[in-house]
C-alpha cells in the first residue's frame, strides 16, 4: 500500500522559501518517479514538479522554472521540494505523488498524499 505523507508547508511572506518534504512507504520508493502537484482554491490540481528513479531527469512547470527544486533521496525514501521567490499565486494545498511508470513524460500518477498547504502572504 502507497503511503505518502507531506510535511513542511506554511505561512511564508512573498520572496520567501519553504522546503516541502514527502516520506514514502508502502512501495520501492527506488522504482517510482516521484512528483509534486498543488491545487489553489477553485481551481484544479496542477502538476509543479517531477523526478525520475535516477535523479538523472526532472521537470518543472513553466511557472515554477528557476524558483522550484525537486530532489530526492532513495535512501531515506524521502523526495523534497526547495521552494524560493515564492509569490502569492504560489499558493496551494501541495501533493506529493508517486508513479510506478518512471517516464516523468509519460508518467502516471497514481497515488497521492494528504497534502500540507502552503500561503503565501503579499
Amino acid at each position: 500500500q502507497v503511503t505518502l505523507v507531506e510535511s513542511g508547508g506554511g505561512l511564508v511572506q512573498a520572496g520567501g522559501s519553504l522546503r516541502l518534504s514527502c516520506a514514502a512507504s508502502g512501495f520501492t520508493f527506488s522504482t517510482y518517479a516521484m512528483g509534486w502537484f498543488r491545487q489553489a482554491p477553485g481551481k484544479e490540481r496542477e502538476f509543479v514538479a517531477s523526478i525520475s528513479v535516477s535523479v538523472a531527469l526532472t521537470k518543472y512547470a513553466d511557472s515554477v522554472k528557476g524558483r522550484f527544486t525537486i530532489s530526492r533521496d532513495n535512501d531515506k525514501n524521502m523526495v523534497y521540494l526547495q521552494m524560493n521567490s515564492l509569490k502569492p499565486e504560489d499558493t496551494a494545498v501541495y501533493y506529493c505523488s508517486a508513479s510506478p511508470k518512471d517516464d516523468i513524460y509519460v508518467p502516471d500518477f497514481s497515488s497521492w498524499g494528504q497534502g500540507t498547504q502552503v500561503t503565501v502572504s503579499s
